[in-house]
Order: structure tokens, then C-alpha cells, then sequence
């Protein structure tokens, strides 16, 4: 693979290498990214306004307030700048930028169902697996907007965020300190915002040192009997502090210096290095080519916790290969899953055994592949297009539908231990078994690269994405196609365009 990097070596102030990095990528002093990722990046971008606009169609409760309370914060109207603030979905009107950012990230987020990744890199033998999501996108055009900069400097700045953020979550894992993982992409929002707008060096130092110094969310969020808006917003109330933070370093604030081998914050405290002078980690960063953190993360087909995808592999296969399984579900007479650590603790915890709200719903093993299920012995087909989860699927109806609970109480969960650990997070390795009353003990085998994942290569994906961009996208707006246009192609999009890419009707709104 075509590729050229840059390494902050651990004994080196990491965020001033960050900041200098930042400039220099969006500076175009390297290389830069090849096309296969400025089209993986859109496709990430472009996945994520649909979930945006449905979840503000929908009124969904966080997106909504936030916007609301983005709109009061409008910016008056003067000299010195094409631009004078950011804006929100479905709006023309500017805004102060951070709270654009929220707004829009909280949208993008809400659902639960844009792009995702695990920080594996075993060719670096970056490994530590911790979470993330393709949450920050609204960071590069708020950004944009502010400094009237084209499309492609601004895809530019969207695998800048994926970069930053993806390399961090491969070397240090916040999930192992009980940390939100939201932390990765609150520091690559405070670089990218500050760089994309021509911070210092020293300014994108003291953006990054606020952030780590101030605002660290622990998984609490992520904890409890039944989840709340806390969930879906941890990304976008980051991103809020992370623009926050750039802004007030740029007007002259001064954060903690050189924080990641800070003995205090969270990277050294929690897993002290070998040398005091040290960080945790080595940092190496794509500078040019093909080979970018964004090309190692997963879509999402629906509204799913992406660690229950290969469940839902495993059904949809077994489904295709066994029509009768969808003919009777009184011959049902018992579900198996076996997954790995983390996705046993996350997602088959027992607290979610019984999802009352969908935060909760979304994140429960039991209920996705049930609802799946029953969804195809409904509909008595087993493709993914007719059986993608959407929004109506974890409604107040779904939560308690008789035959979505009758096949929970079916379905055992195992952790299939270190044989299956070990290929985390390579893939996503689960199997799924049915005890059927005529058809006997079937299994679907093990399940590594389902639908999404950036290692499946089935050559269905670009179908599928299509298919559930018009399916969340459609209700909420009056011209589906026109919205996808809007989003394609951004490369060539001029400043004036990137100025107005949210001005656009979103119904209810």
C-alpha cells in the first residue's frame, strides 16, 4: 500500500507534534491522502447526515434541544469575514460555532448508527482496541465555514479528525480506566478546529492540554439499568468543550503544557510510562497514500451497537440458508449467541435484558437480534435491506412487541472465551446458534468481518449504504436525491458552497 507517515516518538512533547502535524497536513506541505480516501471519508460523511437529519425529523429529544438551544446563540452580523459563525442542519443561519458543533454532532450521533472503529493496527502492532465513532465530521465544516474554506481543505480536515482520533484509539484504550471514548475525538476536534482556523503551535498545545485537563467523561454515561440522552450526546457535548477550548486558547488563554506525558492526566496516571519523560505510546500518523485510520472503520447497517453485527450476520445467514426458519416461531425452541470481551459486558450485560427505552434497546444483544428476527418471520425474507433496524424498530410498540420479548426469553448468552477474545478486535467474532424443533441445532460458524466491516468484502456495500441513506434520509427531507447530491462530491465544492452545505428543509424542523 502507497502510504507516508509522521511519528511522535514518546519522548517528545506529542501535542506540539500534534499541532505542527495538523498544520503541515492541512497546509498540504505532505503528499496528502489518496483518492480512495477522500471517497472513504464522504462516504463516512455523507452516512452521517442521513442518520442526522432523521434523528431531527424524528424530534428526538437531545438533537432537538440542542439545536434549539444552538439557534439562541446567533451571531450578529459585521465586518471582516465572509463568515461569521457556523450553522446547524437544515439552517442558514450563523451560529456560535461551538454550539453548531453540538447541535450537528449530537444528530449525527443520536441513533447510534454512522460509522465506528476499534483501533486495531497489528502491522504497527497498535493494538489497544478502544472504541470510536465517525461523530465529528460538523467540527471541519463549522471550521470551514468560519474560515471560507473549499471542499477539499475541509475533507481535508474530516480525515485529519479520523486520523488523529483512529491513531490514538489503536495505542492507549480509555474503555480499560473506565474513560468514555469520546476523549480520542474531543483532542483531535481541539487540533483540527484550531489548525483549521491557522492556531500556533503553542495555541493547538494549550487547546489540547484544556480538553485533557478539564473534560474527561468517564463510562458512567454508558452505565446504568436503562440509558439516557447522555449516551447519544457524550460525542457532541466533547466536541462543544473541544471547540470551546480552541477558541479560548486562540484568544490567549494558556492550557497545560505538553499533557500527554503530563504525570497527572489520564494517559500517564493511569498507566505510568517507563521513563518519567516519557508518554505511553509512540504516535504514528498517515501523511500521504492510501493508508489512513478512516480506511480501517466499519459502517453500520442500521441502528445497532456495532459489537452485535456479527449476531446479526450469523441470523441473516442462517435465515438465507433455512427459509423455514422464519415459518413458524413456535419452533424457536432456543437461540445461543457466544461473542467475546468486550461486547459480553457491553451489549449481553443483564441489565439490558429488559430495554425499556432505546438507548438501552440499541445496546441490548437480546433485543437487536430478536427484533431482527422477528422482522423476517414477519416479512418472510432474510436479506439485510428488508431486515436493516431503523428508528420504528425500538419505538415504545417495538420495545414491548409480544413475539420480540417471546424470543428473548428464547435466547441464551455465552462469552465464548479466549479462543474468542483472541480475534478481537481483528473481526467480530461471534456464532449464533438455533434449536429448531424440526430443522435440529444449526450454527452459522464463526462470524470475523459481517456486513460493514471494513474487512468484509463482499461487494455489497455500497447497495447497502445506498439503501439505508434513502431509508432514513427519506422521510425527513422532501428530495432524497437532491440531499445525497448535496453531499457527493465534495472535493469540488467551493467556499460559498461549503458555506451553505446545511441549508437545506429538514420536515419538522
Amino acid at each position: 500500500m502507497n502510504s507516508a507517515s509522521v511519528t511522535l516518538p514518546r519522548d517528545s512533547n506529542q501535542a506540539r507534534g500534534l499541532g505542527q502535524f495538523a498544520l503541515d497536513f492541512l497546509g498540504e506541505k505532505f503528499g496528502g491522502p489518496g483518492a480512495a480516501v477522500l471517497r472513504q471519508v464522504e462516504r463516512f460523511h455523507r452516512d452521517s447526515i442521513a442518520c442526522g437529519v432523521s434523528a431531527l425529523a424524528a424530534r428526538a429529544n437531545a438533537p432537538t434541544l440542542l439545536r434549539r438551544e444552538a439557534m439562541r446563540y446567533a451571531c450578529p452580523a459585521g465586518e471582516g469575514a465572509p463568515c461569521f459563525g457556523s450553522t446547524c442542519f437544515g439552517s442558514k443561519v450563523p451560529v456560535q460555532p461551538e454550539k453548531a458543533v453540538v447541535a450537528n454532532c449530537s444528530a449525527v450521533r443520536e441513533w447510534d448508527s454512522n460509522g465506528t472503529n476499534f483501533g486495531y493496527n497489528p502491522e504497527r502492532g497498535h493494538t489497544k482496541g478502544e472504541f470510536g465513532h465517525n461523530d465529528f465530521y460538523p467540527v471541519a465544516i463549522a471550521a470551514a465555514q468560519l474560515c471560507h474554506a473549499d471542499g477539499e481543505r475541509t475533507l481535508r480536515a474530516m480525515i485529519l479528525l479520523d486520523e488523529i482520533r483512529g491513531r490514538l484509539a489503536e495505542v492507549f484504550s480509555l474503555k480499560e480506566h473506565k474513560i468514555d471514548h469520546v476523549v480520542h475525538g474531543a483532542i483531535a476536534s481541539a487540533v483540527v478546529f484550531a489548525a483549521l482556523l491557522g492556531a500556533t503551535v503553542d495555541q493547538i498545545e494549550s487547546a489540547i492540554g484544556l480538553v485533557v485537563a478539564h473534560y474527561i467523561p468517564f463510562r458512567a454515561i454508558r452505565h446504568g439499568h436503562q440509558l439516557s440522552d447522555s449516551k447519544g450526546a457524550s460525542a457532541a457535548l466533547s466536541a462543544e468543550a473541544a471547540v470551546l477550548s480552541a477558541r479560548r486558547a486562540m484568544a490567549g488563554f494558556v492550557g497545560p503544557a505538553d499533557i500527554f506525558r503530563n504525570a497527572e492526566a489520564i494517559f500517564s496516571l493511569f498507566e505510568p510510562p517507563a521513563r518519567p519523560d516519557h508518554s505511553q505510546f509512540d504516535l504514528i500518523l498517515s501523511s500521504a497514500g492510501d493508508d489512513f485510520a478512516v480506511m480501517g472503520m466499519h459502517f453500520k447497517l442500521g441502528l445497532y451497537e456495532h459489537q452485535s453485527a456479527g449476531a446479526i450476520q450469523g441470523l441473516i445467514d442462517l435465515l438465507a440458508a433455512y427459509p423455514a426458519l422464519m415459518a413458524d416461531p413456535d419452533s424457536l425452541r432456543a437461540i445461543e449467541i457466544t461473542i467475546y470481551e468486550p461486547a459480553f459486558h457491553i451489549i449481553a450485560d443483564p441489565a439490558k435484558r429488559d430495554p425499556t427505552t432505546r438507548q438501552s434497546a440499541d445496546h441490548s444483544l437480546p433485543y437487536i437480534v430478536a427484533t431482527v428476527l422477528r422482522k423476517a418471520i414477519e416479512q418472510k425474507r432474510a436479506g439485510w435491506p428488508e431486515l436493516m433496524l431503523m428508528p420504528d424498530d425500538y419505538n415504545d410498540a417495538a420495545l414491548q412487541h409480544p413475539l420480540t420479548r417471546s424470543l428473548m426469553d428464547r435466547m441464551q448468552l455465552r462469552h465464548g472465551g479466549k479462543s474468542f477474545d483472541d480475534h478481537y478486535p481483528d473481526g467480530i467474532p461471534t456464532t449464533l446458534a438455533i434449536d429448531h424443533a424440526h430443522l435440529g441445532h444449526l450454527s452459522s460458524g464463526l462470524v470475523m468481518y459481517p456486513e460493514g466491516h471494513a474487512r468484509a468484502n463482499t461487494g455489497k456495500l455500497d447497495e447497502l449504504l445506498e439503501y439505508k441513506f434513502r431509508a432514513l434520509a427519506g422521510p425527513a427531507v422532501s428530495d432524497v436525491a437532491a440531499l445525497q447530491h448535496r453531499f457527493t462530491n465534495l472535493e469540488q465544492k467551493t467556499p460559498d458552497e461549503i458555506a451553505a452545505l446545511y441549508d437545506f428543509e429538514v420536515r419538522g424542523v
